[in-house]
């Protein structure tokens, strides 16, 4: 099976998502104007709107909550350990390129999510790949593929990587036999589990930002305890992903390493393109009404995960110089390592700490998109569901036990399948973002805020709900005063 899943990753990863991902990103950047560089403050506009809840959605900030809390998991720290250990510290800078190129794709994902959202059988909003490439590209077959892949990548392979990274932070911390925590972890999310999507969010909405910003904020001071070596350090990530510093080019070696693990390594942190946040961003009741708004919101959740928090470990280990140590270890160990040289031997324990966070939110945020996939295939009943609940907890108990390589190989093919899929989906689908953009932009630039009307897109008639799309005013913004002025 290891020897089926690392040919299954070598062609997804070496020869498609290694230029796919960046040029997708690349060709989104383009098609929609640069809108991540050019429309940054959007983003806090939209965010810091005055969003609420309905029966049928959460509000942007829990929808942006729930996502962070997917993407800051242990992809922020062992994921970045691992990039560092194999590719060197030029992996980060394909990190980067990842992330800010994925921010376009991030918006253009999210918002076909928003447009081609649904009402669940429960009476919530649902929608994510899956549902746009059936009702957008008319590909119900490949929709039923995508559902089957991510709702076996969403309930069991990524929440494995989870428990595996936590069980051996544990492990090294406290001695804990990665078994115990195993079981422990499952438990604990199986509790939250059972309270549905709104408790999901609760919790999200309260721990992602809290976790996030005390996280970097701990950088940080690490950062101006240590800023005369930051230059050298930036030459070093520069220098290692163009093979110009040859120290920082990974264990295995040249760019090539560096590229490969800082994609790699990126699109599990950020997840821009997978296929994964849109799931959350269709929950949203979009403020303003229209679906660009999401997009603008997990647009600015990958800015978040990979450009601050990873970043975070990347300086946190590299300015330790555990890496250049003969035989320093790789994964969680390595940031625990690393935060021992800082701050003493109650950094290896304080890094545990923190994984426990952050993988506690990543599995329940993951478990949500997994639902998604269960209400497109129409298997959404309440006993598959607790079924499903179950499996994610038997996976994470199962996911403490393997060793690194494998648990991230496994996730990696599962991620790598979606990715393809999405991305696929996403551009072919590009002119409909692009015009949605403009109508967004056409709004603002008039002084109003902006409000989606379906009868403005005939073409699209037939594939989106209308009773979502209403407008939420009449078209003289006379009979309602939340047509405000932008």
């Amino acid at each position: 099976m290891d020897t089926i899943i690392s040919a299954l990753n070598t062609v997804i990863w070496q020869y498609v998502l290694l230029y796919g991902l960046i040029g997708a990103g690349l060709y989104l950047t383009v098609r929609l104007g640069a809108l991540q560089f050019r429309h940054f403050s959007e983003m806090f506009r939209v965010l810091f709107g005055a969003g609420k809840q309905n029966d049928a959605g959460i509000t942007p900030f829990q929808a942006l909550s729930v996502s962070l809390a997917s993407r800051v998991g242990t992809g922020n720290i062992v994921g970045v350990a691992v990039a560092l250990s194999w590719g060197g510290a030029g992996a980060i800078f394909w990190m980067w390129v990842v992330a800010l190129v994925g921010m376009a794709t991030a918006y253009a994902e999210a918002t076909l999510a928003q447009l081609y959202k649904i009402k669940g059988p429960e009476g919530l909003y649902r929608g994510g790949p899956a549902f746009y490439l059936a009702k957008g590209m008319g590909w119900h077959w490949l929709g039923v593929v995508f559902a089957i892949v991510g709702a076996v990548s969403f309930a069991g392979l990524i929440p494995a990587v989870q428990s595996n990274s936590l069980a051996d932070s544990l492990e090294g911390a406290f001695g804990v036999p990665q078994i115990y925590t195993g079981i422990g972890l499952g438990l604990v999310v199986l509790a939250v589990l059972f309270g549905g999507l709104r408790k999901v969010a609760s919790v999200a909405a309260v721990v992602a930002p809290v976790m996030a910003l005390a996280y970097i904020g701990f950088a940080v001071v690490l950062i101006l305890l240590h800023l005369p070596d930051v230059p050298a350090l930036l030459w070093h990530i520069v220098g290692g992903a163009f093979g110009l510093d040859q120290a920082a080019g990974g264990a295995a070696g040249g760019v090539l390493a560096a590229l490969l693990n800082g994609v790699q390594r990126g699109l599990f942190s950020n997840e821009a393109g997978m296929g994964s946040a849109p799931n959350i961003a269709a929950s949203a009741v979009p403020t303003p009404h229209h679906p660009s708004s999401q997009g603008f919101v997990q647009a600015l959740g990958v800015f978040i995960d990979t450009i601050l928090v990873c970043t975070a470990t990347a300086l946190i280990i590299l300015l330790s110089g555990v890496t250049e140590l003969e035989g320093a270890p790789v994964g969680a160990q390595l940031v625990q390592a690393a935060m021992a040289v800082h701050v003493g031997s109650w950094g290896v324990s304080l890094i545990a700490v923190i994984l426990c966070f952050f993988v506690f939110t990543t599995i329940i945020a993951i478990y949500v998109y997994a639902e998604s996939q269960m209400v497109f295939l129409k298997l959404a009943g309440k006993r598959v569901l607790t079924l499903m609940r179950l499996a994610v907890f038997a996976l994470i108990v199962w996911g403490s036990t393997v060793t690194v390589s494998t648990a991230f190989a496994a996730a990696d093919a599962g991620i790598g399948i979606m990715a393809v899929i999405n991305l696929i989906g996403v551009v072919l689908m590009s002119g409909t973002v692009a015009k949605l953009t403009r109508d967004y932009f056409r709004q603002r630039k008039a002084g109003i805020s902006p409000d989606f009307d379906a009868n403005m897109f005939p073409e699209l008639s037939d594939r989106i709900d209308a009773r979502i799309w209403t407008p939420e005013v009449l078209p003289d913004n006379a009979a309602n005063p939340d047509r405000k002025r932008a």
